[in-house]
């Protein structure tokens, strides 16, 4: 079916509409007294995210017919309530706090509790019951007020039709206190009749690429039905922003993507109505607070999350609020002009003052930036009469990024340190005051990890990695693997340490896990070691 513009700005309506309803404890839909439904209600499984000393966010969605080609999950357009309640045991013999919510068909039948009143670092098990069905037992972690060790993983980039979710398979195994997510949460191109590598028949509506509000919930949805994704949330809290993929491709603010003309894609009004529609989506299939609920186009990703006096984790939107990508985007020589223009943006000066001040401020022993694409220079070609750099990246905005490296310098941030998604490749880092002087202060290291599926298997090394590594290009990288897999930071007052774990194919399920690499930050001695 034609996606005309009266129909996408339609959509967007109906998503701003559908938020305001939600957020005042409104619904259009009768409320359903006692629900039977035709299957599993909770097929897409339970989550948690952002927890605090406090208390967590406690997600799921009812979706009986979870790929319903309508959008709704086999849902009526009914409210339903849903009960919830946490508890000390597996077992549940000790329950802790209990409550009820409702699920809305303006917002697919997502469940977002907002828990408090639990005690700081611990684990607690949660549930919810809708009718006479209950969901999987899920369990989570408050944040610690006081804590002398904390792990987390961070992945990225999980394209559903090229690889396998084997990778969180295996961390869900992990000790961790949460799990962050950097980006690219699902994709927005067309799967293909096949599912690509997953050999699954799909209807044609997901062979084309997505644009309404039904395209993107039920990409949510298929990429939710993993079970071991699944598996990944139940185990942990999650800490989630987006990049470009959950909307589409290298999307810049208020500017789409430049089609093969050098022109936007769509119109600006049936831009902002295909945003407002993956916003609201993306809301919708993820355990996010309140505050990160968009308004239509707009949504405030960017926040601040404590773990007692060891972290302080400053989670990032370089999509929402940047400048436009310079020179018709790519990786290019030249354009050195244009992408230093000393007023770019990539987080928007409200963001930005909100980082340099907050990291400045604060009194964690470390400081963690949960970054969407690469901030460290990288010159991508070994030609030393030639530079080129990707204008996606941090590259394509350098007055942006020296003023975010001066800040933390300027400003003494503890122990600042950067994890990085997007790029489908690992890369540890110094982030210098001066990229083009060797000896030029260190001030912060950057840990960007693999895809996780995306770019299919990957390998130690590829072309580009070899031409990014080659001697005296980019001498700042310390380490580059094009393999798939996920990171695991361990943090305590004295040192920081990132573990590369990665799977050796992604193209079929059951592979292993290796770690190929770990990298070791002292405590007041930015820059990265080998371990």
């Amino acid at each position: 079916m034609d996606l005309t513009r009266r129909r996408l700005l339609g959509l967007a309506g109906a998503s701003l509409s559908g938020i305001a309803l939600h957020a005042a404890g409104f619904s259009t839909g009768k409320v359903w007294a006692a629900p039977r439904f035709a299957g599993d209600p909770f097929a897409f499984g339970v989550a948690s995210g952002d927890p605090v000393p406090d208390g967590v966010v406690l997600w799921t969605r009812l979706a009986p017919d979870p790929l319903a080609l309508d959008g709704r999950g086999g849902m009526p357009e009914r409210v339903v309530d849903v009960q919830w309640e946490v508890a000390e045991d597996e077992r549940f013999t000790t329950r802790v706090r209990r409550g009820s919510t409702r699920a809305t068909p303006e917002l697919a039948h997502s469940v977002h509790a907002e828990v408090s009143g639990l005690a700081p670092g611990r684990d607690y098990f949660y549930r919810f019951r809708a009718g006479r069905d209950l969901s999987p037992v899920g369990r989570t972690r408050t944040a610690p007020t006081s804590t002398s060790a904390l792990s987390f993983a961070f992945a990225s980039c999980q394209c559903w039709y090229e690889g396998f979710y084997t990778g969180y398979r295996h961390m869900a195994g992990e000790d961790l206190d949460l799990v962050v997510h950097l980006g690219d949460y699902l994709y927005e191109y067309g799967v293909g009749e096949t599912g690509g590598v997953r050999n699954v028949a799909l209807d044609a509506s997901f062979q084309r690429e997505t644009h309404s509000l039904i395209d993107y919930r039920n990409r949510h949805a298929l990429t939710r039905l993993d079970v071991d994704l699944q598996a990944a949330h139940q185990a942990f809290p999650w800490v989630l922003t987006w990049d470009d993929h959950e909307v589409e491709n290298n999307w810049a603010g208020d500017f789409a993507q430049l089609d093969t003309d050098g022109l936007p894609d769509q119109d600006p009004e049936a831009w902002r109505a295909r945003k407002a529609a993956a916003f609201q989506t993306y809301y919708e299939h993820l355990p996010l607070r309140l505050p990160q609920r968009p308004n239509g186009a707009e949504a405030r990703m960017f926040r601040r999350l404590g773990f007692g006096q060891l972290l302080d984790l400053h989670v990032l939107d370089t999509r929402s609020h940047r400048d436009d990508q310079v020179c018709g985007d790519g990786t290019k020589p030249g354009c050195d002009v244009e992408r230093s223009a000393p007023d770019r943006t990539i987080l928007g000066a409200e963001q930005e003052s909100w980082l340099l001040d907050g990291a400045g401020r604060s009194g964690a022993t470390w400081n963690v930036l949960a970054n969407q694409t690469l901030i460290a220079q990288v010159d991508q070609d070994p030609d030393p009469l030639v530079h080129s750099s990707g204008l996606d990246m941090w590259d394509g905005y350098t007055a942006a990024r020296d003023r975010l490296l001066t800040g933390l310098w300027e400003r003494g941030a503890n122990n600042p340190v950067v994890v990085t998604g997007d790029i489908h490749r690992a890369v540890v880092a110094d982030l210098t005051l001066d990229f083009a002087d060797e000896h030029a202060p260190v001030v912060a290291t950057e840990f960007a990890g693999s895809s996780l599926t995306s770019g299919k298997d990957g390998s130690p090394t590829d072309e580009v990695g070899a031409a990014w590594m080659a001697p005296g290009v980019n001498p700042h990288l310390r380490w580059h693997s094009s393999q798939r897999g996920y990171t695991v930071v361990h943090l305590t007052p004295d040192a920081l340490t990132a573990d590369y774990r990665v799977t050796p194919f992604v193209t079929i399920p059951g592979a292993g896990l290796t770690t190929v690499a770990s990298f070791h930050v002292a405590a007041g001695q930015p820059g990265a070691q080998r371990a």
